[in-house]
């Protein structure tokens, strides 16, 4: 059985319980979590950097990074087809070496059977979700999961030290959250973006969005959609996301795109772009 603990939080006399991810490297805490807007229960997975309860860091807050589709970043017995994206220890070997600071990564699971109506933000005939949820997502996020992380957890506030990311519609709902509520996270990653679904609805409204995160990092794979002309249109969607963003004046310093040849869309791409991802949005980033 997981070992059963509580969180370690001194400024809380009522912290929850947790599970503890035994195949996870570092210190990886599960918590059972309800949501009152969605009205249903996942697991929230936040690991937490090396060091973190040392008695010398006990007043240190961390930048968080915010990720969709818990299940496939820490441990591949309950990852998508057995495959995760090693963001323990891949973010265990960057701390370690200085490439950057130590951050808290918060895997957000998604809903199982809802996951697609969750994702969505526009009714979609293609595909075919008319009672979609996803422009719930924003406030779930905001109102329910980052006060519950930041009641328990050492977070440092402002959106330079505020990430949210995903893959596909994971990467889809993490795009809505950021251009329809400005100014609350400062580094976004967007993993093979299904930019295609409601009518690709999400790239015109990003023509019209003032205020973009400080830095984002769009990847993409040449191998995406199983032919040619699908993985043509899944590259060129992205490609168009990324002049609008260049068009709102992020520079290199801010943009970073990354297009994989020979990339399909599965967790082992996503995996391997992931180091590279978290340098670029987090390297410099100084915790309070």
């Amino acid at each position: 059985m997981p070992e059963i603990s509580r969180a370690e939080n001194p400024a809380s006399q009522s912290a929850p319980k947790f599970l503890r991810g035994t195949s996870a490297t570092g210190d990886l805490r599960i918590h059972e979590f309800y949501s009152h807007i969605f009205r249903n229960s996942r697991f929230l997975r936040v690991w937490l950097p090396p060091g973190y309860d040392d008695s010398d860091n006990l007043n240190r807050r961390y930048p968080v990074l915010y990720l969709n589709d818990g299940q496939n970043l820490f441990e591949a017995a309950i990852a998508f087809g057995g495959v995760e994206w090693h963001v323990d220890e891949t973010a265990d070997r960057l701390i370690r070496d200085g490439a950057i600071p130590p951050l808290i990564i918060v895997g957000i699971d998604h809903a199982g059977k809802d996951r697609m109506r969750e994702y969505i933000p526009h009714r979609s005939l293609h595909p075919p979700i008319l009672r979609v949820r996803g422009s719930r997502y924003p406030d779930f996020l905001i109102h329910e999961v980052m006060p519950f992380v930041a009641g328990n957890y050492r977070v440092a506030v402002g959106p330079e030290n505020t990430g949210l990311g995903g893959s596909s519609l994971g990467a889809l709902i993490a795009l809505y959250t950021v251009s329809s509520r400005p100014g609350l996270i400062g580094r976004v990653l967007l993993e093979s973006p299904s930019l295609w679904v409601s009518n690709r609805q999400l790239i015109r409204e990003g023509r019209t969005v003032k205020c973009w995160p400080e830095r984002i990092y769009l990847g993409v794979g040449t191998a995406e959609a199983g032919s040619e002309e699908k993985n043509r249109t899944v590259v060129d969607d992205v490609r168009e996301l990324a002049g609008i963003l260049r068009r709102a004046k992020l520079e290199e310093s801010r943009l970073r795109l990354v297009i994989e040849e020979g990339a399909s869309h599965t967790e082992s791409a996503w995996a391997h772009r992931f180091p590279d991802a978290l340098k670029f949005l987090f390297a410099q980033t100084a915790s309070a």
